[in-house]
């Protein structure tokens, strides 16, 4: 028997001692006598099962066993798939049982019998079983008890938690998948959102021996995703987030170099490859969700696909929420796939009868009606953005208040720039019935698509998918990328349904005709790659060492034109030469997390020595809009707005907006909340622009920029910074006609000023951050310039001779003749 069994034995006689000696001047004897009977006869059990399970152990199949070297599961499997106390297994694989300590145990016992006829107390009786069956049980000082990473006993809520792993469908394909990594290099798992594969995956590949030394990357498309299940995983395996288990997000790294699974979005990997072009730090990559086709997880595909040429340690697993794997095995040539069944139940599916034009109100009247006429259930709802969220959340919480009959509703919004701690309340249970006799609640969460795979949210049985989102959208030839509303495919439409059928039954509300999901949704969506702006993709892969963009390894190869426009456009920002090689200003560019136009104003903001200003206005431009409008409070909201507006326009205000913000913040946090609250400053993107700044102070401090500025009373102080914006945004310019609309100069389109813009009067130039593709073309984020600076910066791209005929032309050309006379 083991050292450990001879501690229980000593805990239990020396129990029953202590008890002997408190329980004097007893009655009722023979109660006592009888409690003392059942413990002798649970002991006695004990020694029973210990002993079958000694003789059992000999014939338990060795192909059924963990690794005894795994980080954190607590359970073997014997031959008939029982679970079997690892503690107990391994004493007995180290030691025979030891019969004289289990007959020990028992004449303790039987020595606290002989002395209680003078000695007791009724009530430590129930103290003695508990503190017998807690020695026995919970005295686990064996190894399997112990984190290998921290070195500590595990935790309870990580015993709970590992109960809930084995309940995943992914648990069940372990030894599947651990077999299929053994003998693949690459490997690609199917399984439905909810399955646990995002989670177990890359546990699984921890406890094997693949990772010995290096890491594991996991990649996730969304920044919300990465945070998350960073989270989730860390706590599964009970360490700290940040130190075995960790994230890196753009502006964020929560990660150490003791961290061997990081969760990244997949633009970080990429990014992540620049540096390392062999990705030596990992010996296992997981690029998750890889049904959605990002840009970033597209380019990953060819870039690993050559690393693996060259590395054959390196392990990827691809996987995917839909069945389309067919496309990711044929371009890893006939790679292996792991089919991991999901848990769903059946979902009925519902459409109108006819097309609505107001998806939003019948969404509203959707909610309201399930709350009150269906059974109980969460109810989940996809609209396209923040704005449409918290719009609809306001309405669906006056229109269910006006009914006290029906059970409370709590209405929950779900975006990707939602702080963490607002996101982790739609996993929190509904609401209870608020007095007797009233129903039990239920949560309505409203969700952008970030709810179809990416978070899987249990007690949904209700989802109102309305077929729309939002999708980038590209026009190479126009040079204009956007975002608009746009249908979804069928296999986004199959995901949302099933997301109502987690936990039992559900119900599918789509609000368009069957007729619709037909013959007008496509099959699946649009790869990234194809409707994108490929800027920040070329200047990636220049980086990479990747010359022949023709004959790149893409999985769907985007249009000529598109690749040759983003070419064009690095050319002219003088990160290519002629040659089309990367230029020393393109290898800068290369090292910021932003667009190339925004890198090139960062690398060029020291010759106007407003570098200082410009990392402020490229933070608040990587950051959600930092100006809120409640609908009920439009008007102060605009006032509000109106104090930090600067004459020259948007870009200005951003940065009033910043400095006024940072003396508040320099107080403490309550007073830069309070003054947010005042102004109607979103708080969250303020914090944001913080991080984002000083994140960028590193890089230009890393690459040797000087960070520069000048007083604001000095006259070229604007000036300078406008000229800055320019010299990398110069192909976004605005020239306003006699007419009053303006037109952008290289291509003629039609733009008009977004409402948002703070200008009193329209400036006859204007350089923009952004172009709006919705029911007119809206040039957002917009600052004056003067049209002889254009001939100044940037006299190359506006050559007089390749311009279209235009009034812009005209006014170039009148100021071409006023500077060369």
């Amino acid at each position: 028997m083991s050292e450990e069994e001879d501690n229980q034995s000593n805990n239990i006689s020396l129990e029953r001692n202590n008890v002997a000696e408190e329980c004097t001047n007893t009655t009722n004897e023979r109660t006592k006598k009888k409690k003392l009977d059942n413990i002798i006869n649970e002991e006695n059990n004990k020694k029973i099962k210990l002993y079958n399970n000694c003789n059992e152990q000999q014939d338990v199949n060795e192909e059924t066993l963990f690794d005894n070297n795994k980080i954190n599961e607590d359970y073997i499997r014997d031959k008939d798939n029982k679970n079997v106390d690892s503690n107990i297994t391994n004493n007995i694989n180290l030691k025979i049982c030891n019969v004289d300590v289990e007959n020990n145990i028992l004449n303790n016992i039987t020595n606290v019998q002989n002395d209680i006829s003078t000695k007791g107390n009724n009530n430590n009786y129930n103290n003695v079983q508990s503190t017998i069956h807690t020695s026995v049980v919970t005295n686990n000082d064996d190894d399997s008890m112990i984190n290998k990473l921290t070195n500590q006993r595990y935790s309870q809520r990580y015993l709970q938690l590992l109960e809930e792993k084995k309940k995943l469908p992914a648990w069940s394909a372990k030894k599947n998948f651990l077999k299929l990594l053994k003998k693949n290099n690459v490997l690609i798992i199917v399984g439905d959102t909810g399955s646990g594969k995002t989670t177990q995956i890359s546990q699984f590949v921890l406890e094997s021996k693949y990772t010995e030394k290096k890491s594991i990357a996991v990649t996730q498309p969304r920044r919300v995703a990465a945070m998350s299940v960073a989270a989730r995983v860390s706590e599964e395996l009970d360490v700290e987030l940040g130190t075995y288990v960790g994230y890196t997000i753009r502006f964020e790294d929560k990660s150490s170099n003791k961290t061997i699974i990081k969760y990244l979005t997949d633009g970080m990997l990429l990014r992540e490859s620049m540096s390392d072009p062999m990705l030596t730090r990992y010996n296992t990559i997981i690029l998750d969700e890889a049904h959605e086709r990002t840009l970033a997880t597209d380019i990953l595909f060819g870039v690993i696909k050559n690393i693996q040429e060259k590395r054959n340690d390196l392990k990827l697993i691809v996987m995917s929420a839909t069945l389309d794997a067919e496309k990711f095995q044929k371009f890893f040539n006939d790679s292996k796939i792991l089919n991991i069944p999901g848990r769903l139940f059946p979902v009925e599916i519902f459409y109108t009868l006819q097309a609505e034009k107001d998806y939003v109100k019948v969404v509203i009247r959707t909610v309201y009606d399930i709350h009150i006429n269906e059974e109980e259930g969460d109810i989940l709802v996809f609209l396209t953005g923040e704005e449409e969220i918290e719009m609809t959340k306001k309405e669906i919480e006056r229109v269910v208040s006006r009914n006290m009959n029906a059970g409370q509703l709590v209405v929950l919004p779900l975006y990707s720039s939602l702080p963490p701690a607002q996101q982790q309340k739609i996993f929190e249970p509904p609401p209870k019935p608020r007095f007797k006799g009233d129903k039990n609640g239920r949560k309505c969460i409203l969700a952008t698509n970030i709810a179809e795979t990416s978070i899987t949210i249990d007690g949904i049985v209700y989802v109102i998918d309305p077929g729309f989102s939002k999708q980038k959208v590209y026009n190479p030839r126009a040079r204009i990328e956007s975002l608009l509303i746009a249908p979804i495919s069928k296999a986004s439409a199959q995901q949302r349904a099933g997301r109502a059928g987690r936990t039992k039954p559900g119900k599918c509300f789509r609000l368009y005709t069957e007729k619709c999901f037909e013959q007008t949704l496509p099959e699946q969506t649009y790869p990234e790659i194809l409707r994108s702006n490929l800027g920040s993709v070329v200047l990636n892969l220049k980086k990479l060492g990747i010359d022949d963009l023709v004959h790149f390894d893409f999985m769907d190869p985007p249009a000529p034109e598109t690749l040759m426009r983003a070419l064009e456009q690095l050319n002219y920002l003088g990160a290519l030469d002629d040659e089309g090689d990367l230029t020393n200003k393109g290898h800068l560019m290369s090292e910021f997390p932003v667009d190339p136009q925004l890198a090139k104003v960062l690398i060029e903001s020291p010759n106007y020595s407003c570098s200082s200003e410009i990392l402020t206005i490229a933070a608040m431009l990587s950051v959600p809009n930092c100006f809120l409008r409640p609908k009920v409070k439009v008007k102060e909201a605009d006032e509000m707005k109106m104090r930090f507006s600067h004459l020259d326009g948007d870009h200005l205000t951003l940065l009033n907006v910043f400095h006024a913000y940072v003396k508040h913040a320099l107080v403490d946090t309550n007073e830069s909340k309070k003054f947010c609250f005042e102004y109607f400053l979103n708080h969250r993107a303020m914090i944001s622009a913080q991080n984002v700044r000083q994140q960028l102070l590193r890089i230009m401090e890393r690459l040797n920029l000087k960070i520069l500025s000048i007083k604001p009373s000095n006259p070229e102080y604007y000036i300078n910074i406008r000229k800055a914006l320019l010299s990398g945004f110069y192909q976004q310019v605005a020239y306003k006609t006699s007419k009053g609309y303006y037109i952008t100069v290289k291509d003629i389109q039609m733009v008009t000023l977004h409402p948002s813009t703070v200008f009193q009067m329209n400036p006859e130039w204007v350089v923009y951050h952004e172009l709006l593709l919705t029911s007119k073309n809206f040039i957002r984020t917009v600052t004056k310039i003067e049209g002889k600076w254009l001939l100044e910066i940037a006299r190359n791209y506006y050559n007089l001779e390749d311009l279209p005929n235009s009034e812009a032309k005209n006014e170039l050309k009148m100021l071409y003749k006023k500077l060369t006379h």
